[in-house]
């Protein structure tokens, strides 16, 4: 086993780069690319850094798509070694972002450098898009720099996220959608008064129960193929005034659909209303569209996505839509075939996140027997 992508995957995870600052990560990748022989370009927008790395002109064009960008570490006291020390233990590399994602970028840069020694020559292109701002709001990262290459014609073929994608081992799920974010902020209109005279007021939480449980419990789907059946989760609810003997005057709840291809956002918007209004409430309701879903069908990427796990772990590995929202909501939609393949989701975003070192030297592999495959 080589230890440059494991090192490479240390130097990253020195660097505390919580969203959305970099913290460097990207001058460092920026740096072993650029000695590679891409043409590296920085994006900022806002205080988001990204970074667009191309080497070669022609078509096909494959990206290597990931965010530098970490979340908090929470107490750091409660970790077993500092977050951003990099710890090796029993054959583990511990840190934060080691497996959210800064381990599979370390992985992909490597397997795309020694894919290049090998055959520099090639018919087609490789690019990095990384960013500081998955972790985020999301606006001023992936978003922006896939507008920049559409307006000035960049069209990537195939697109492989290094988002922790396996379960139990590594690479035995790989990701080819997600599922849509339909986020809901709903106020209930009641009637504020004395608790003594409910005669006098209307109290929004209990002409709300029935409406609400409609919604939590209504089948929107049965899903398809690729997707699990649409799910409707409320978040928050609060009324009141905190006094005891106040009757409320409005009941607000927050709420999320994560739905499929199967049902569309206009449809989930029009049933929740009518649930809403066969109870005869008095509402407002605000709609906020976290994501559209997307999938990638069988094709190209796909298959040399399954060839090369099959030939490096002998397994064959399943295709997933599940998991929350990716950066692949603004990649996919331009025609890419899109993939997520990285390290074990178990300890992503945990205290003492960690992944196998063997699995970063397994993913390196992986990912450049892809290439092998995509550019033969």
């Amino acid at each position: 086993m080589t230890q440059d992508t494991l090192e490479l995957a240390k130097a990253l995870i020195t660097r505390p780069s919580v969203t959305p600052n970099d913290a460097g990560c990207q001058e460092l990748i920026s740096k072993r690319l650029t000695a590679a022989g891409f043409h590296c370009e920085s994006m900022r927008f806002g205080d988001v850094d990204n970074l667009w790395a191309r080497y070669g002109r022609q078509a096909p064009l494959i990206v290597f798509a990931g965010h530098t960008d970490v979340v908090p570490t929470g107490p750091e006291s409660e970790w077993q070694s500092p977050p951003f020390e990099p710890a090796i233990r029993d054959g583990y590399l511990y840190g934060r972002g080691a497996a959210d994602m800064k381990g599979a970028i370390a992985a992909m840069l490597i397997a795309a450098e020694k894919f290049i020694q090998s055959q520099p020559q090639f018919h087609g292109s490789i690019a990095f898009l990384i960013t500081s701002d998955e972790e985020g709001p999301a606006v001023n990262g992936t978003a922006k720099v896939m507008e920049t290459l559409q307006k000035r014609g960049e069209n990537i073929d195939y697109c492989i996220i290094g988002e922790p994608s396996s379960d139990q081992t590594i690479a035995d799920q790989i990701r080819i959608g997600r599922r849509g974010s339909l986020h809901g902020r709903l106020r209930i209109h009641g009637k504020q008064g004395h608790v003594a005279h409910p005669h006098l007021a209307i109290n929004p939480i209990h002409t709300s129960v029935l409406a609400l449980h409609e919604l939590a419990s209504a089948e929107w789907d049965k899903g398809n193929e690729y997707y699990p059946p649409t799910t409707f989760q409320i978040s928050n609810l609060h009324s009141g005034t905190g006094a005891a003997n106040v009757i409320p005057g409005h009941l607000d709840a927050l709420f999320n659909f994560r739905f499929s291809t199967a049902v569309t956002i206009v449809e989930l918007q029009q049933r929740s209303e009518a649930i809403l209004k066969k109870y005869g409430l008095k509402y407002d309701v605000d709609w906020q569209i976290g994501a559209e879903p997307f999938l990638t069908k069988k094709g190209n990427l796909i298959a040399a996505v399954e060839d090369a796990v099959r030939n490096i772990t002998g397994r064959s590995t399943r295709l997933s839509t599940g998991g929350g929202t990716s950066d692949g909501r603004f990649i996919a939609p331009t025609g890419t075939e899109v993939v997520e393949l990285g390290t074990l989701n178990a300890t992503a975003h945990h205290i003492n996140e960690c992944v196998k070192t063997e699995d970063l030297h397994t993913l390196e592999i992986i990912y450049n027997k892809i290439l092998h495959t995509i550019f033969r």
